[in-house]
């Protein structure tokens, strides 16, 4: 039987896909005004012409009048076409430009170019289903580390910590502390200089940013951090931490489930662990009203799943989901799990676990 066509629904759908282009075009546009710093130049400046604009950031400004033709047509800048000048307004400049942070939605827009960096990888994996490992993804670190910066250390001491009654004193008399998927260890930077009187410990399986945090904690004078290049399904810790941090690091695990049966050994019997993972649902009609679920399931696709099915992992993705979440907390040894959510938050959930053999 031939489907009969809804003109006016696929007519819509034109117009749809069509703004989707000059959103996706706009996405880069902005990534590369957060990495030549145009957008912070700008809201430093009256309106300007383009060549006043390229002196003061000591740009070529034939690149710079390209660009500000998306950012004018794509209303990101207003352009004043009697006067040829250019004006990023202060409505716009609060959610792009690094003094903005943690708003700075520019410095996320990057992660569209590093996944467009690995697109043919990924489209050949479609067909042998193994993954693209990390090495492949340009710039990864760098850009994580700025994410980190704005969606976990900025939230740190008014949010984060504030979810569990008494953390931050504790911190203040002195915990052990694991971060697990450290990254390169901004999260623990923070922490290590916040509360001197703790010890912080952090493991990722990468090199480069094992390297890259433990320069950072040299270059800050912190001895109360170390950290250590090591497989987090394999890490040797028994009762030995008070608190175990993960910020969205489980669903990229190759091991997830023996890494949360090991965070569970490695806990003392009264420890804690917190972890912040992706706010979505284990089921898709579940997602459907996440409000970045399109790109939650897009970042999952071209990485979060893959760099696990690359290392021979199950591929959770990034929307593992809640549900998924708890049962495989359950099965590593958890036997009380809150969930929180934070009003300021859209992406994530945040899980305070503790052992099955933690007194009540």
């Amino acid at each position: 039987m031939t489907a009969v066509m809804d003109q006016n629904k696929a007519d819509a759908f034109m117009k749809v896909s069509v703004e989707r282009m000059n959103h996706a075009a706009l996405a880069l546009m902005t990534s590369l005004g957060h990495r030549t710093g145009l957008f912070d130049i700008m809201a430093g400046m009256p309106p300007a012409r383009s060549a006043e604009i390229a002196e003061r950031a000591g740009l070529n400004e034939r690149y710079v009048r390209e660009w500000l033709g998306a950012m004018a047509t794509g209303g990101v800048v207003e352009l004043d076409p009697e006067a040829g000048t250019y004006r990023l307004p202060p409505e716009h400049a609060a959610f792009l430009t690094r003094a903005a942070s943690p708003n700075n939605m520019a410095a996320s827009m990057q992660w569209f170019a590093v996944l467009g960096g690995v697109e043919t990888e990924i489209a050949e994996a479609f067909r042998h289903g193994k993954g693209v490992p990390y090495a492949a993804y340009d710039r990864f670190h760098e850009v994580m580390a700025e994410e980190s910066a704005q969606t976990v250390v900025a939230g740190l001491r008014p949010h984060i910590l504030p979810l569990v009654e008494g953390l931050a004193d504790a911190l203040e008399r002195g915990l052990e502390v694991l971060d697990v998927g450290c990254g390169s260890g901004q999260a623990l930077l923070a922490l290590a200089e916040w509360f001197p009187a703790s010890r912080f410990t952090g493991y990722d399986f990468s090199k480069e940013a094992i390297a890259r945090a433990g320069e950072d904690a040299r270059r800050r004078g912190l001895s109360n951090v170390r950290y250590a290049c090591v497989d987090a399904a394999e890490m040797p810790d028994r009762a030995r931490f008070d608190l175990v941090l993960a910020f969205d690091a489980i669903h990229d695990q190759a091991r997830p489930a023996e890494v949360l049966a090991r965070i569970a050994g490695a806990l003392k019997p009264e420890g804690l662990f917190l972890m912040q993972d992706i706010k979505a649902s284990s089921h898709v009609h579940g997602n459907h009203a996440q409000p970045l679920a399109p790109m939650i399931y897009t970042i999952s696709c071209m990485h979060c799943m893959s760099v696990s099915l690359a290392n021979g992992g199950p591929g959770l993705g990034a929307a593992w989901g809640k549900e998924r979440a708890l049962g495989m907390l359950s099965e590593a040894g958890f036997g009380r799990v809150e969930v929180r959510e934070l009003e300021h938050d859209m992406i994530n959930y945040y899980y305070l676990a503790r052992r099955s053999d933690a007194a009540a």
